[in-house]
């Protein structure tokens, strides 16, 4: 307890919702950047939130919980007056929910790494959250670059899902081979399901034009043909294992993890990729380059201009985190199927 009354945990919110106002917000959406900097200042909306357990109350992940049932996008007094008369809702939703954004565009900046992969495919992913990243031969792609736009769609025609993606360099472009698809996640979402489906969509800042649209669309695809999601921590050896298991005979077992790894604590992080490493299997991950010490040769994360897109710890393109872009370098690879 501090001396003007304020619990640890309401000083703790303040502080966390300040420094998203400041540092993450602005730029990507105005209206987060004024609902978080109204939390930091007003010691009652921050005693609320003070109620959610730490690892459920990122200012991302509440204010889709607050969005999901109606909260009005508004200015931060309005969104506050609603947020007092929902509170016990609020603080029960955020409770039971992880941020798990589930954003099909990353498919735009795995495939290049998947294209490097002759044999057909069965996909693992570890975080999967909704399965939406398990489908990279179901959606189209626009890859835009000095020399025009390089168009890929599935065998069956256009996709409802259009991922544009900008490149440099000379990335491989062809549809992957995908014939088994799975997931693994603490907390599987089900894209058939009305409320997982809207607090997916929900967890899309405001401002972010398109990105909605794109995971409705996306989820319609994963509730058409529903992948395997399994239930279970993937830093668990034990689990992953026997996720990989299941894969078919014949098929290149490949195992993605884009954009997943940051949230799992260090020690965890470490023992997933060692249980990778043990499969005999591709890893192709999306990662911050200063996030872990397996690239070779070592990244410069002073110098990465991105997030980095490598194949068995070698450092394939430079990345937009949510595939916006794809600054490709060259492919070092012996062989299009030598798993790591």
């Amino acid at each position: 307890m501090t001396d003007d009354g304020r619990s640890d945990e309401a000083v703790a919110v303040v502080e966390r919702y300040a420094r998203f106002a400041r540092d993450e917000a602005p730029g990507r959406s105005a209206l987060y950047a004024e609902w978080a900097g109204g939390v930091a200042a007003d010691a009652e909306v921050a005693a609320i939130l003070a109620r959610i357990p730490g690892t459920r109350r990122q200012p991302p992940l509440v204010f889709a919980v607050t969005r999901m049932p109606g909260a009005p996008e508004e200015t931060f007094p309005v969104w506050a007056a609603w947020l007092r008369a929902h509170a016990d809702e609020v603080v029960a939703e955020a409770s039971r929910r992880r941020l798990q954004t589930n954003e099909p565009q990353r498919c735009a900046a795995l495939l290049p790494a998947l294209a490097t992969i002759e044999r057909p495919i069965a996909l693992l992913e570890l975080g999967a959250s909704g399965g939406l990243c398990l489908f990279p031969d179901r959606y189209s792609y626009r890859y835009r670059s000095s020399d025009g736009v390089a168009v890929l769609d599935p065998a069956d025609g256009p996709s409802s899902v259009v991922l544009e993606c900008d490149v440099t360099g000379d990335p491989p472009l062809r549809m992957p081979r995908v014939v088994w698809r799975a997931g693994i996640d603490l907390d599987p979402l089900d894209a058939a399901d009305a409320g997982d489906r809207r607090f997916l969509t929900s967890l899309v800042w405001p401002g972010e034009g398109g990105r909605a649209e794109r995971i409705a669309a996306a989820l319609d695809v994963a509730a058409a043909d529903p992948p395997l999601l399994l239930a279970g921590d993937a830093s668990d050896p034990g689990v992953l294992h026997a996720a990989a298991a299941l894969a078919p005979a014949g098929a290149t077992l490949v195992v993605t993890t884009p954009g997943v790894l940051p949230h799992i604590p260090r020690a965890g992080r470490e023992r997933l990729i060692e249980a990778v490493h043990a499969l005999d299997a591709v890893w192709i991950t999306i990662d911050p380059p200063g996030l872990h010490e397996w690239w070779h040769p070592p990244v410069d994360a002073g110098t990465w201009a991105g997030f980095v897109l490598g194949r068995d710890g070698e450092a394939l393109a430079a990345v937009d985190p949510l595939g916006g872009f794809v600054h490709w370098r060259a492919w070092r690879g012996e062989g299009t199927d030598a798993a790591g």
